[in-house]
């Protein structure tokens, strides 16, 4: 009796004794609606709860730097708790001009030279780790991320294969005790939602000189990170393509004293997840001491439409003639650019040499005369081999660039986002980055960065659908601006879409394209069809000229991930409004008490057949007052879109 009391009691003190080194630190939000619980004992865990809702359990952190193993039994130095208030007014503000920045924050200190810094948001949470070696570079192994989820849950994801990818895959929707390891690896972001129905859309932020994250999923309702190594050597291939001779055995080979990228996740309603501004608040500051020369807006595009005029007295195509002539539709309708696609230089590879039919000069000289910028289409690897090209252009008066086809987000494909960015800046040039990962706070550093593709977009032609679409605004979108190229005249629901080169087709409905320039943000949004086309619907095409691509505010009015999303967006005195809806339609009840006071409303909806006939539409006027309640009725892929003035 007295050996089994004394093995009691042996096994209790070894409890107690665990217990006790297992130091847990909590983290409120300000308002205490969302909790992050920090363990440090065996491992450094931390699980995330909103209300009394766990919505992560028990994730481990872990950081090998060198030889250098952190995350088993680390030695906890300090704990500190400070708070964050400030206001941030981005450069080109997409949702707000003014952006609160309001969390609690935890600063972990460990032997070693490590800190953990983590936020609690009203809205969500976030961590990043910091590194203290000391001066010169060190390689960092591996970056431990794990998302542990307490029960099931439905994951919205976007698979790929491989580390190289256009980021442009539609989304698979999934149980997370479907998704298992053997399964492909997604990129961010992605949205998780649980049992009771709470939405969490985890991405990052502030990636500099070092590779995006990707995730893979486990066998236990998670998922664990993956990340491309540190490329040490490549070669060309093709006009736009590399391959990677030798890689580093380390995902970054970097400064030893820095803070590693943020890892964010914001947790709430679908409303909370489509008007978050996490990746702007944890993004960084701008870095540029001027930028009055920054002017977002809309460009009339090209290639979607194959250069296809008609009713001219000229042979359409890339010439000089066709591009005036989209000129003077850009500037009869105050779009602000126009956008010279593949096909202008003689060879990729070139960047000096333009086909006989093109001249640059003369293209930019005519534009200026009717407040139109150019804009010029490069492959990345002709920029990285050519980056004497930049000044160039920018002397002789272009505004912006396109580069595109870069398909990787490893450290090296990072770095020159950046340096190019920079190299931009310096002669104030704006970019806009194709075949891209998503943002990740770059743009908010630098931002002339004005634009990301990484989605599927209207490129796709039969491939891209308001199914798909119709998540953009709770996932692609929500981490930061997005260059979809909408505007298509020609439409059809998808079972009828056929589309060709030169006579293309957009799937959904005609307002549910007028209404994407409303719902989706982006610094520069494209006019993908034939001026021709704009030309001919032409209040379709003075209403989306008249849409700002920068905002003062938003209201998120409806929405629901996968099924409809209604915004109502400011500018100066003008409210804007757009609602889009994916393949089932929606009745859709809102008010308009956001109003200051009584106003005018012009409004676009969809036409008694649109369900079928995707072009028939209607456009309707009333006055409306703080007081009114409008009830939506969108077809299936279909939208609705109005101004108030």
């Amino acid at each position: 009796m007295k050996k089994r009391m004394l093995f009691l009691l042996a096994i209790t003190l070894t409890v107690t004794l665990r217990m006790s080194a297992q130091k847990v630190q909590t983290l409120n939000s300000p308002n205490g609606n969302i909790r992050i619980e920090v363990s440090v004992g065996e491992q450094l865990t931390y699980s995330a709860f909103c209300g009394s809702e766990q919505i992560l359990k028990d994730c481990p952190l872990s950081l090998q730097v060198g030889k250098e193993e952190f995350g088993t039994k680390p030695k906890l130095s300090s704990a500190k708790q400070t708070k964050i208030d400030e206001t941030i007014r981005p450069v080109v503000p997409l949702k707000y001009a003014e952006v609160p920045n309001k969390a609690n924050q935890l600063k972990l200190t460990f032997k070693g030279g490590i800190t953990v810094d983590f936020r609690a948001y009203d809205n969500g949470i976030a961590y990043r780790f910091g590194i203290n070696k000391g001066k010169g570079q060190v390689d960092v192994v591996n970056e431990g991320v794990a998302l542990n989820l307490p029960e099931t849950f439905m994951a919205h994801v976007s698979k790929t294969r491989s580390f190289n990818t256009s980021y442009e895959n539609p989304y698979t929707h999934i149980s997370t005790s479907e998704y298992n390891s053997g399964d492909e690896m997604t990129y961010l972001p992605i949205l998780l939602e649980s049992p009771k129905g709470t939405k969490v859309l985890f991405s990052e932020s502030d990636v500099r000189d070092y590779p995006h994250l990707f995730l893979k999923p486990t066998d236990g309702n998670g998922f664990t990170s993956a990340f491309p190594k540190s490329p040490e050597t490549w070669e060309p291939r093709g006009d736009r393509g590399w391959t990677i001779t030798k890689e580093r055995d380390c995902i970054a080979r970097t400064d030893g004293q820095r803070t590693l990228p943020w890892r964010f996740a914001v947790i709430g309603n679908d409303a909370t997840i489509a008007g978050n501004q996490m990746e702007v608040v944890l993004g960084g500051k701008c870095e540029l001491d001027d930028t009055s020369w920054i002017k977002p807006g809309k460009v009339n595009w090209d290639w979607w439409n194959h250069w296809t005029v008609w009713g001219v007295d000229f042979e359409s195509g890339i010439n000089n003639d066709t591009y005036k002539y989209i000129i003077d539709c850009a500037s009869k309708y105050g779009v602000e650019y126009v956008l010279l696609d593949e096909g202008w230089n003689r060879r990729v590879q070139d960047p000096f040499t333009t086909r006989d039919e093109i001249d640059v000069k003369e293209l930019v000289e005519y534009g200026a005369k009717k407040n139109v910028g150019i804009v010029l289409w490069l492959s990345w690897l002709t920029v990285e081999r050519n980056m004497n090209l930049i000044p160039f252009y920018a002397q002789m008066g272009v505004k912006a660039l396109k580069v595109d086809f870069m398909d990787h987000s490893d450290q090296w494909m990072v770095n020159f986002y950046e340096r190019v960015a920079r190299e931009c800046a310096k002669n104030k040039l704006l970019i806009d980055y194709h075949g891209s990962f998503k943002p990740s706070g770059m743009e908010q550093r630098l931002p002339n960065l004005i634009s990301y593709e990484g989605v599927r977009g209207l490129e796709q032609g039969g491939g891209c659908k308001p199914e798909n679409s119709i998540w953009l605004p709770f996932m692609r979108n929500a981490v930061g601006p997005m260059d979809f190229t909408p505007g298509a005249m020609q439409n059809a629901q998808p079972e009828d879409h056929r589309g060709t080169g030169s006579m293309p087709m957009g799937s959904g409905t005609r307002t549910y394209q007028i209404a994407l320039y409303v719902c989706f943000e982006s610094g520069v949004q494209m006019l993908a069809d034939s001026p021709s086309r704009y030309l001919r619907e032409d209040e379709c095409t003075r209403f989306i000229a008249s849409v700002p691509t920068t905002w003062d505010d938003t209201r998120i009015l409806a929405a629901k991930a996968g099924d409809y999303y209604v915004v109502a967006k400011r500018k100066g005195s003008k409210w804007f409004i757009g609602a889009m809806t994916g393949d089932k339609p929606q009745d859709i009840d809102i008010s308009l008490d956001f109003l200051g006071k009584n106003g005018h409303l012009t409004y676009f909806q969809d036409g008694r057949n649109a369900h079928r006939i995707a072009v028939d539409y209607k456009r309707l006027e009333q006055d409306v007052t703080p007081q009114t309640k409008l009830r939506l009725h969108l077809v299936r892929n279909g939208g609705w879109c109005g101004v108030i003035e």
